[in-house]
């Protein structure tokens, strides 16, 4: 990755120990950015002085059913359910589709944006 690509056979090179991270701050809203998190916009570095890993990991466990379904009944009480998506995976659900659930969510919204649809995302 990065100036990785500069790497040839025969080439030294150093693992660094540490799982693939970005910076993160309130300083990307508005910005132009790459897969690093590198500014491409033209107008100079961003700031920040926290990190997160790119891919974290799994929690230990999902959400509990009962909150899953207060926010449910919230959506529909408010009638805004008609017009929502709810993708989630309960703490008793395996960790592979724990793990999942947000790659799908991230999915049906790519969809629902491709047709210039408006998305969101809650966690």
């Amino acid at each position: 990755m990065g100036d990785g690509l500069m790497i040839k056979e025969g080439s030294s090179v150093k693992a660094t120990g540490r799982i693939a991270q970005i910076p993160v701050s309130e300083a990307f809203l508005g910005r132009v950015i790459n897969a690093l998190a590198k500014p491409i916009d033209g107008r100079g570095e961003i700031s920040s002085s926290e990190s997160r890993l790119i891919e974290s990991p799994a929690p230990a466990i999902g959400q509990k059913a009962s909150s899953v379904a207060q926010v449910v009944t919230t959506f529909q009480e408010g009638g805004s359910m008609e017009y929502t998506l709810v993708v989630a995976e309960t703490a008793d659900s395996p960790a592979t589709l724990q793990y999942l659930a947000p790659y799908t969510g991230a999915a049906l919204a790519e969809s629902f944006m491709y047709r210039e649809r408006h998305t969101s995302r809650i966690s």
